[in-house]
């Protein structure tokens, strides 16, 4: 299934595929402390961060994740990324990062929610797997906010190296019958 065009049109917020003309922003926002409890952080090239766009489109054009830009339906501002990652699985992941002048502001929520929702009514999978660390409160309660129970807390080993107590929420599917 190709991801390319889907959009998720919320009351406030209008979720898109990334697109070439989010990169510069992503590259200036995703950053520490950003993505303090992200298994990525920033490449620290924009060139780097340009070719890891080329996988995201190629991911969603094979249908394999769905990388979302998250912005404001009146005026565009860029706000973060949402995902769902491993889209044909049985248990696919979900997450997202707004940058900081977003934060409380209910947009993450907002977006969270409608990925959800769209999941819901497009894929065929079990659950979904929401990871955070036990120490990112807003992520804990974003999750639980989609009705996540934790199914376990293990260690979490970073690209980096670094590790952290981590969380995992599952997020049943819920059908409309």
């Amino acid at each position: 299934m190709d991801l390319s065009k889907v959009q998720i049109e919320t009351e406030r917020l209008l979720l898109m595929p990334v697109s070439d003309e989010h990169i510069e922003q992503i590259f200036l926002e995703f950053r520490l402390p950003m993505t303090k409890y992200m298994n990525y952080t920033s490449t620290g090239s924009l060139d780097e961060l340009k070719e890891r766009h080329i996988g995201w489109q190629k991911e969603l054009k094979e249908g394999t994740k769905l990388f979302m830009a998250a912005t404001l339906k009146k005026s565009g501002e860029f706000l973060g990324c949402f995902a769902i990652e491993d889209v044909g699985s049985k248990t696919p992941e979900m997450g997202g990062w707004l940058k900081k002048s977003a934060h409380g502001h209910g947009y993450g929520r907002e977006a969270a929610a409608a990925l959800k929702q769209w999941a819901d009514e497009n894929l065929d999978y079990n659950h979904a797997i929401w990871p955070c660390a036990v120490a990112n409160i807003p992520s804990c309660k974003l999750a639980e906010s989609l009705g996540g129970k934790i199914n376990k807390e293990y260690e979490k080993k970073m690209v980096s190296g670094k590790t952290w107590l981590a969380r995992e929420y599952w997020l049943t599917k819920n059908d409309k019958k």
